[in-house]
């Protein structure tokens, strides 16, 4: 039995998650970049901020897609949810920022970035799923 590039098999898979996080975290590597170039009062990592709270609403999107309408195919999913954005969102970016905040004795920084990126990509999320629900 041969093995088919984009079949249910797990080379074929990981494939489409490793296409998928390159062209992810290329992304994620330019927006992020831009925000913070272009923000004057850089005192949080807004970039990080946004790639995740697009992210969220991008995730929703397509998790409503996939819910209510059932119109990706499991390849599509592996490859824009798994790949593109868990290489695109970059949740584990943000743990470290906000522990080098908290190491930096700055607790009020690291609080507020925690809580920002939890509340506002939760309501990305919602956000996300809603649109989906009314379309």
């Amino acid at each position: 039995m041969g093995i088919t590039l984009f079949n249910n098999s797990y080379l074929g898979q990981a494939l489409l998650v490793g296409l998928g996080g390159f062209l992810g975290s290329i992304s994620r590597f330019l927006i992020s970049g831009i925000i913070d170039k272009n923000i004057p009062w850089n005192t949080l990592p807004y970039g990080t901020l946004t790639v995740n709270a697009i992210g969220c609403f991008a995730i929703g999107i397509l998790g409503g897609l996939i819910e209510s309408r059932d119109i990706l195919s499991p390849e599509q999913r592996i490859f824009l949810l798994i790949g593109l954005l868990g290489g695109f969102t970059t949740f584990s970016t943000f743990a470290y920022q906000t522990l080098a905040l908290f190491n930096q004795s700055d607790l009020i920084r690291a609080g507020l970035n925690a809580i920002l990126h939890v509340v506002i990509c939760l309501i990305f999320v919602w956000i996300g799923h809603q649109i989906v629900r009314y379309l």
